[in-house]
């Protein structure tokens, strides 16, 4: 979005008189408070909680009980509730990075003081069908008619992650597995299944590496 209004004005001034047209910095501001402002007319937030201008949210239930979040949470990624169902918990003082993605169409409860860094998918739902033929059916569905309403065959299941948890760059959590408090998921592991509290598991599929005091 910046990147297009800096093309904008460049091609109405000139950047010669880019300096005098506009202030870099207020229209970054302006841009990152637009952006906190659309992000938080969807969910429930608590004090000191900030969307940055990268965030995004797309409650597609349009409730805003459907995603909470907690006191002093920092959010720089994508958090997504399905028209069908999902709901997204987040406790206080928990960091979302930028480029990941939080996606629900069951259930995804993250706790207090967790740390989820950069490029990692949280998704609680295959988010379409297995069979083939359903699977070609309901997206052309989607494509005429907009998201669906009625879930039908995709399978999801809960997520937790639990306090103190820190998922690293790049790493994806498979719907219906537990994240134990203080555990650590390691740089682009995938986690099919739960992960036991203060442990750190790496690979794909994610197996436990070490315990952790």
């Amino acid at each position: 979005m910046k990147k297009l209004i800096m093309k904008f004005f460049l091609k109405i001034i000139g950047k010669k008189n880019l300096t005098y047209a506009i202030d870099l910095e207020e229209l970054n501001i302006r841009i990152a408070n637009y952006n906190s402002t659309k992000c938080k007319s969807q969910v429930l937030s608590g004090q000191g909680t900030n969307f940055y201008a990268e965030a995004e949210v797309n409650n597609l239930q349009e409730d805003v009980t459907k995603i909470t979040i907690g006191k002093n949470t920092h959010i720089r990624g994508q958090l997504l509730v399905f028209k069908y169902g999902g709901e997204i918990s987040v406790g206080d003082n928990c960091f979302i990075g930028k480029d990941s993605r939080i996606w629900s169409g069951d259930s995804l409860r993250i706790g207090n003081n967790v740390l989820i860094s950069h490029n990692v998918n949280i998704i609680d739902t295959n988010s379409h069908e297995i069979d083939y033929l359903e699977r070609a059916q309901r997206f052309r569905e989607m494509i005429d008619s907009g998201s669906w309403i009625e879930k039908k065959n995709i399978d999801t299941s809960p997520i937790t992650i639990k306090d103190y948890a820190w998922i690293s760059f790049g790493a994806t959590i498979l719907k219906g597995v537990t994240i134990g408090r203080g555990a650590i998921v390691s740089a682009n592991a995938v986690v099919t299944k739960d992960v036991p509290d203060f442990t750190m598991v790496a690979g794909n599929p994610a197996k436990t590496v070490k315990d952790l005091n």
